[in-house]
């Protein structure tokens, strides 16, 4: 079995979002390896005043995003009716396809904000498909204790560990994903088979991770090469957010909260939006 190896490391750089809001990002836009996924936004606060605007209403066209809080909650509007908020170790996913418009807002948690927003490509054959928007509270999300310092949460698509495959709740994507949470004290392992037809990078929230003599920290990305195995070590208390999925071989024109394939597509979206017609 090849076991993935680091290929790459991305650091995280401090931007900001919505009205204000203070954040750690990692994108790849421009990058392959990165595909399906396009960026990973981190929101971790101790201060409500780097959130407290969140993220008033706004357009989306062309992507999917997945929302996981580890500490504090996260409410969801959008022009379809659905609400929602999540609580600790909650999920939700929307799917913009043609278009939505929402409006999103962080909450702290006993004097705590910590969470991640990805967003993942959609491929050509669905941009344009209804929106949807589920969300899944922490009592759906799969989980399982690996030792009695080791713990997994499987949050979407499926994760094999030891023969046992893990399913998370989240199935229904534009393209098949699997997104995982590791959280381990130091010196713990984490040993998993990966489908080898996906790509797949991690991201360091917590500690310190090494793959084959290679160490990754808090606020990097990993992209790992192909393979099956994948065999991480913590080298201090770690947390990880395993990110793998069915590559998309488009190309990728990104603009504000739009991603299509062209830039005639990009012009069509915006139009849409300023004419009222993004949405149906």
């Amino acid at each position: 079995m090849a076991i993935r190896r680091i290929k790459q490391i991305i650091d995280s750089h401090p931007s900001s979002d919505g009205d204000g809001v203070k954040i750690q990002r990692a994108h790849g836009f421009n990058n392959s390896q990165f595909s399906p996924f396009l960026m990973i936004d981190e929101l971790k606060s101790e201060s409500p005043d780097d959130y407290i605007g969140g993220f008033p209403p706004h357009p989306h066209r062309g992507i999917e995003t997945l929302t996981y809080m580890l500490q504090g909650h996260f409410q969801h509007k959008d022009h379809m009716g659905n609400t929602g908020e999540l609580r600790d170790g909650g999920a939700q996913w929307m799917s913009a396809g043609r278009g939505v418009i929402h409006s999103e807002m962080p909450m702290m948690t006993d004097g705590n904000l910590h969470g991640f927003q990805i967003w993942i490509n959609l491929p050509a054959t669905k941009k344009m498909q209804p929106a949807q928007y589920h969300d899944f509270q922490p009592e759906v999300i799969t989980e399982k204790s690996l030792s009695e310092n080791s713990l997994v949460r499987v949050i979407s698509g499926d994760l094999t560990i030891k023969g046992e495959t893990l399913t998370g709740p989240l199935q229904k994507t534009g393209v098949p994903t699997t997104v995982a949470d590791w959280r381990a004290t130091s010196g713990e392992s984490f040993n998993s088979c990966l489908n080898p037809d996906f790509q797949a990078m991690l991201y360091v929230y917590k500690g310190v991770i090494e793959i084959a003599g290679v160490t990754a920290r808090a606020g990097q990305l990993a992209i790992l090469e192909s393979g099956e195995g994948l065999s991480i070590k913590a080298t201090e208390d770690t947390g990880i957010l395993l990110l793998s999925g069915l590559p998309i071989d488009e190309p990728v024109v990104h603009y504000g909260p739009f991603v299509m394939n062209s830039m005639e597509e990009i012009e069509q979206a915006i139009s849409d939006y300023q004419q009222g017609k993004l949405v149906g």
